[in-house]
């Protein structure tokens, strides 16, 4: 039972009673005990297809937990009802002991007719159904509270499309606040604890900055990254404001300070939902990943990692007109040198060669781009450093 299930459901929830009550199932359990099966009467019901043996299932728990907390405390009319895939009664217990809902009572037979009446195809499995309206559910439901939270209940089709739109709103840009800010958090942090308004970034070219302390090409790219920051920050006026946001994919606020500690620039407070919303949004599959946002609001691109990489801050405002002049001049500049030249300090002919980073070996100074390069040993020189042999 793996893959996603993207088959269209449409279910009446109100079925749910009737249908246990014919399979001889004559009441609920609880965390405290018994309950008749009524406790579903006029709530949003869902199934949850799990089981103990099944690491996915044990994972979207906590996640299931904080959205039927959340909903109860505002009063919605939801409720979960647990059908257990384990093995046996004892297996069905542990994993029901984690769970604030209710459970089918244990019967392997049972629970295989339950997944076969409602095309239960992988595990876990979330169907919502209700008593009120049919819902159409065409894709995972896990995957969908794991995006949105208890921002997702009714869990409709038009609930899923009003969220979509708002990401979309998000993505086409123009409001720095609507990004950053949540609930009323107005403000970012710095690693010493500083609240900088998001007001004051408006207007500055932003960097939102993906990446985990845990993943080491994040401390690869992070070095690049603070090398065109500060860059930046040495010649740049008044109007070339550039601001970078950390939004740590961390597993822990412990590797979170520990990311924060070694940056010089902002970031979404760890424990905030904005974190994951901006991956959600922004289609962050991997990192480290830099998403670029323009002094008006706009995203310039996603491609920011590629940018710093090759051009650091000479590309500033990273806009795809400034990288294509950052381009046209490597390629006058290139065809202005030639092809091969014997240097006096190297035995070997060089040939002209594009790379974008190395070490000069006669000035020891780093360099991009342009270099002589020795096919037969690693050896580079910038340009500028040639002396040609006579």
């Amino acid at each position: 039972m793996s893959g996603p299930d993207f088959e269209a459901k449409c279910i009446n929830s109100s079925d749910i009673i009737t249908i246990l009550a014919a399979e001889g199932v004559q009441f609920l359990l609880s965390g405290e005990g018994k309950v008749p099966l009524s406790a579903c009467d006029g709530k949003t019901t869902c199934l949850f297809f799990s089981a103990n043996w099944c690491r996915a299932c044990r994972n979207s728990i906590p996640k299931l937990v904080e959205l039927y907390e959340t909903l109860r405390r505002r009063s919605e009319k939801i409720e979960i009802l647990l059908i257990s895939f384990d093995h046996n009664e004892n297996e069905f217990r542990e994993h029901f002991k984690h769970m604030p809902w209710l459970a089918v009572p244990f019967d392997v037979n049972l629970n295989r007719r339950l997944s076969n009446r409602y095309h239960v195809k992988h595990m876990p499995s979330l169907i919502p159904l209700t008593s009120d309206d049919q819902i159409s559910i065409e894709e995972d439901l896990i995957r969908l509270i794991e995006d949105y939270g208890p921002e997702a209940f009714p869990f409709t089709k038009s609930r899923r499309e009003e969220l979509k739109a708002s990401d979309a709103g998000m993505l086409e840009g123009g409001k720095l606040q609507d990004l950053l800010a949540h609930n009323g958090r107005d403000y970012v942090i710095s690693k010493d604890g500083t609240k900088v308004l998001v007001s004051e970034l408006v207007g500055k070219t932003i960097g939102l900055y993906f990446g985990a302390h845990w993943c080491p090409p994040c401390h690869t790219f992070a070095a690049q990254l603070l090398e065109a920051y500060n860059d930046h920050h040495q010649i740049a006026s008044k109007e070339q404001d550039f601001e970078i946001i950390f939004i740590s994919t961390d597993r822990d606020l412990k590797e979170f300070n520990l990311s924060l500690e070694s940056m010089p620039w902002l970031a979404i407070p760890y424990s905030d939902k904005t974190r994951n919303d901006l991956c959600r949004i922004f289609n962050i599959k991997g990192i480290p990943s830099l998403v670029l946002i323009g002094a008006d609001g706009k995203m310039v691109g996603t491609n920011g990692r590629a940018i710093i990489c090759s051009y650091g801050a000479k590309a500033f405002p990273f806009t795809k007109s400034k990288v294509g002049e950052l381009e046209a001049a490597l390629r006058k500049e290139g065809d202005a040198l030639p092809r091969q030249v014997k240097d006096i300090k190297h035995e070997h002919l060089l040939k002209l060669d594009m790379a974008k980073a190395y070490q000069c070996d006669s000035c020891k100074v780093r360099g991009r781009f342009w270099a002589f390069s020795c096919d037969v040993c690693d050896y580079d020189l910038h340009p500028a450093c040639i002396e040609e042999a006579s």
